[in-house]
């Protein structure tokens, strides 16, 4: 892919900042970094508390409210293991998308006559556009290499900087704090499943809910609940309010993150209308990029690492 002037111009923070690459300090090694990437954001660690707290309340209401005093031992059995191990896979899925770099760090250059071209796999190098490592590319006259001046990091094609996580991301599609992560290329697929198996349990909520609801009304409060009918009521209706504010949530979620995998086009990029500079490739295509080749069962599952073939290269230079 050749960088064209379009790209000097397309982010503000692509600026000429490149030329100082002395005021950059040196990355720390790979071994300093350790093994877990963990944002340390306040607001983003209270919303993912907040997740799972709400997640637990639903199970308990489930369990404690509907199913456990239900004379339908059937009935209950298998929507406990049904609601429970959404439930699971649900915040497995959150754990995952909260834990993963969304842009593991791995680097290598490729030297050629006409261009330098660098293999990345997740977040962006921090602070590796110094003035050694840029010297230790042996440019050639007119190749140029664009530094954000945040993180002081060599920026490749389609990265963003994330103010919260002061990285820049590669196909970032937005910080969510919910998560308390950025959502971009390797966390993508766990993010996707959290929205989706959360849309799941809230729908199943509801409609147990519902059924609830009508047993009560046919039969004794008193019987229906080993809470007291006004304790009852109040637990089913915030957790009908959350299910439903959630359901609606998530499921908006879904759409446009699935939407957004199947054009190859991130949210940040859709909400800046860039300019396409990538090859074009089949929604399907797509899709196996970001859960794996080929498909299978692991594609719902939060456990299995997607294997994504071999990585299209970050190449920011000319």
């Amino acid at each position: 892919m050749m960088i064209t002037p379009v790209h000097r111009f397309r982010d503000i923070e692509r600026k000429p900042e490149y030329l100082q690459p002395e005021k950059c300090v040196p990355p720390p090694s790979r071994a300093s970094l350790g093994t877990m990437w963990f944002i340390r954001d306040g607001c983003g660690i209270a919303c993912a508390v907040v997740t799972w707290m709400l997640v637990f309340y639903a199970d308990f209401v489930v369990l404690l409210v509907m199913l456990v005093p239900s004379r339908d031992y059937v009935y209950s059995v298998i929507n406990g293991t049904l609601f429970n191990t959404l439930a699971f896979l649900a915040l497995a899925s959150h754990f995952r998308a909260m834990l993963t770099d969304p842009v593991s760090i791995s680097l290598s250059v490729c030297l050629g006559k006409k261009k330098a071209v660098f293999f990345l796999s997740g977040a962006v190098p921090k602070g590796n556009a110094t003035k050694e490592f840029i010297e230790s590319l042996q440019l050639k006259p007119g190749q140029v290499v664009y530094k954000c001046p945040k993180c002081c990091s060599i920026k490749p094609d389609r990265a963003h900087h994330c103010s919260v996580c002061k990285r820049c991301i590669r196909k970032m599609d937005h910080h969510c704090p919910w998560v308390n992560n950025c959502v971009g290329e390797n966390n993508q697929k766990y993010f996707v499943l959290f929205t989706m198996y959360i849309a799941l349990i809230s729908l199943h909520a509801l409609i147990m809910v519902g059924f609830h609801f009508l047993y009560c009304f046919e039969e004794d409060w008193t019987k229906c609940s080993s809470f007291s009918p006004p304790t009852t009521v109040i637990l089913l209706i915030l957790l009908c309010f959350e299910a439903l504010l959630f359901l609606i949530f998530t499921s908006v979620m879904f759409g446009t993150q699935v939407h957004s995998i199947c054009t190859d086009e991130t949210g940040i990029e859709q909400l800046k209308k860039e300019e396409r500079r990538w090859a074009k490739k089949t929604k399907w295509m797509n899709m196996k990029a970001v859960f794996g080749h080929p498909f299978s069962i692991a594609w719902l599952s939060p456990f299995a690492t997607p294997d994504q073939g071999k990585a299209d290269p970050y190449q920011y230079v000319v």
